[in-house]
Parts: C-alpha cells; structure tokens; sequence
C-alpha cells in the first residue's frame, strides 16, 4: 500500500514542470496566419482562450421565480 502512495506521489511531483516561455521546437516555426487576420499570433497569443471559447460567468441571481415553460419535445420513450 505504501509503495502504491509513494508511487502515485511520484507521478503527481513529475507533472509539475518548470513554467517557461513556449516557445517553437528547432527548425519549427510557428503556425500561419489565420484567415483575415493582419498579423501571425505569438505562442501567448494562441494559447489565451476567446471569450467565445470560456464564457464569463454570469452572477445574475433569480430575482422573480418564472413559470417553467412546457416543452413539447419532452416525450415519454417508447416502449
């Protein structure tokens, strides 16, 4: 049992890398130009996530309760 915590220790410890700049392989280079756009993006750059890609958050409370609309596609299987 100790061996199996030690080694699963062990793995956890060697995921944790150093955290450098990205940066491309040798003799790499990197990615062309999206369509339309004016300029190549830096490893940074592509790496950020769009607001379309990771939606904020919406903190809006429920502030009056609504009546839940029949749905007329909620059908019982078939059986």
């Amino acid at each position: 049992m100790k061996r199996l915590v030690v080694l699963g220790l062990v793995f956890a410890l060697s995921a944790c890398g150093a955290a450098r700049d990205l940066k491309p392989a040798a003799g790499k280079a990197l990615p062309v130009a999206p369509y339309g756009a004016a300029a190549t993006p830096n490893a940074n750059q592509l790496l950020t996530a769009s607001s379309q890609a990771r939606p904020e958050r919406s903190d809006e409370l429920l502030k009056n309760s609504e009546v839940r609309q029949d749905n007329e596609f909620d059908l019982p299987p078939k059986n």
